[in-house]
Order: C-alpha cells, then structure tokens, then sequence
C-alpha cells in the first residue's frame, strides 16, 4: 500500500519470514530489451545473489524491459528487499547508464531500473498457482509468443521437465 505523508511515499510491506512473494520488477527505459539482451548477465546475477541469500525461485519470466518472479523466502527470512538490490546492482555494474536524474547521481544508481518493484505476498495455495500462470502466460499477453513454451526465458521449461 502506498500512503503519502507530506510528500514523501511510505510503503507498509507485510514482515512475513518465509514467504512466498510474487514480484514485478522493470527498466526505467521500457522500450528497453536489455533484460533479454543481457540474460546471461541476469543470471549471474541472481545466481550470485541465491548463493549468498538463498531464496527457492516457485517461477520466473524475463520480457525485454520488465520481469515477473515468484520466490520463497527460507524460514525466518524475510529480506526480499536487499535480494533485489543485489540483483539489480550486479546486473547494472559495467553497463552504460541509461539518462541519470539528479535523484539517480544522488543515490549512485546507474539509471536503468525503476526504483521501486511491485510485489505481492501469496495468500494460498490458489493465489500461487494464479501467480505461477501468470509469470507463463506473460510473453503470451504481450503478444511476444504465441504459446507460453515459445518463449525461452520463463521457468515453464523447469517445470514441465519436472513434471
């Protein structure tokens, strides 16, 4: 939820160790197909992240200018938010910067991502299975593909194989 106290944003997230979180995360630039372009840095990325914070990856969709994930964080762990620094910091490091604010110099940001992500704690077993879908059927939705297991980047391929 999103409030606002004399101009400034306070966002109230649920402190839920353990959880199960379905997140949005996107490029300031969303004409952008750097997300695809560098998907091999992207996996680094969260690789390096995962070995140090472990989180379970339920499912994950990469489009060219924003990502789609559902993570579960171990028990009694409930910091998503440093994950997700690490992950964009990585992936940004040695990347040309994209148009910098005053903000972005301010913070020692590189200008690539949207500062802020979406996320959504899962309620229950229905809530996941939707989230899960709809990380499958995103490339579908935006016309990339014209069936979810065309599209290479999505963790779809994990889990047929699994099953």
């Amino acid at each position: 939820m999103l409030a606002y106290w004399g101009g400034m944003s306070n966002y109230r997230r649920p402190r839920i160790a353990g959880a199960s979180i379905f997140f949005t995360v996107t490029l300031s630039d969303r004409q952008s197909t750097l997300l695809v372009d560098e998907i091999d840095r992207l996996r680094v990325s969260v690789r390096k992240t995962r070995a140090e914070r472990q989180f379970a990856i339920d499912a994950w969709v990469v489009l060219p200018d924003h990502m789609h994930c559902v993570w579960t964080l171990p028990d009694g762990d409930r910091d998503f938010s440093t994950r997700w620094r690490l992950i964009k910091s990585r992936f940004s490091k040695d990347l040309p910067k994209g148009p910098l604010r005053p903000s972005h110099i301010a913070r020692g940001e590189r200008g690539i991502w949207q500062r802020r992500y979406w996320e959504h704690h899962i309620r229950n077993e229905a809530d996941m299975q939707a989230h899960i879908q709809y990380c499958w059927n995103n490339p579908v939705k935006h016309g990339l593909v014209n069936t979810a297991v065309a599209w290479p980047y999505s963790s779809i391929h994990r889990d047929i194989q699994g099953k």
